[in-house]
């Protein structure tokens, strides 16, 4: 805890399941991209087919957090930065900070909708933990196929691309500015 936070008044947080969404999607998300990474130039396999399910089943996931935590925010909007954060910040820290988490909303949903349309283009319906078939979003077709794989993989390295800046910026508050802005998105009491 920062020793200066005791002068500060308390910062207004997130509620306990914006923090459990939050932390959850975001280990989520680092491991579909690292099992992305891993398996995209794997040799055509029973390994390889297995690692593809999982990385569909998981984007499916994706979607659905995403879709409650989008409800969630909605309903129970997110704390404004405190006052003394928000008035230190340059405008452009400002506009980045609301960038970022609006960019991330979007590709939240983006990259797993269009990992979803790549596979049915390449005729390999989504079958949500091998059992439950999810309709197909376009028929067959190679060269649709094509497009939407580099859609789906540069949706993919700018989502990881945005965690990382939204990263640097939550440990540049942590230890440059020392603000105790992290509090507002960690477990227990800050």
């Amino acid at each position: 805890m920062n020793t200066s936070s005791t002068s500060m008044p308390p910062i207004a947080r997130y509620n306990g399941l914006a923090i459990v969404l939050h932390w959850t999607l975001g280990l989520v998300l680092i491991g579909l991209f690292a099992l992305g990474v891993y398996m995209a130039d794997l040799p055509f396999s029973p390994e390889r087919l297995k690692l593809f399910n999982w990385h569909k089943w998981v984007g499916i996931l994706v979607l659905a957090l995403s879709f409650v935590r989008l409800f969630w925010r909605l309903i129970r909007p997110a704390p404004a930065l405190p006052p003394g954060i928000a008035q230190a910040m340059p405008a452009w820290q400002r506009l980045a900070h609301h960038g970022t988490h609006g960019v991330l909303y979007v590709l939240f949903f983006a990259v797993p909708l269009l990992g979803w349309a790549y596979s049915s283009a390449t005729g390999f319906s989504v079958v949500l933990f091998g059992v439950l078939p999810l309709p197909d979003f376009v028929g067959k077709d190679a060269a649709l196929a094509e497009t939407l794989k580099e859609a789906h993989e540069i949706g993919a390295y700018l989502m990881a691309l945005f965690v990382l800046l939204h990263v640097a910026a939550a440990l540049k508050h942590q230890w440059l500015d020392r603000d105790g802005l992290i509090g507002r998105m960690w477990f227990g009491r800050s």
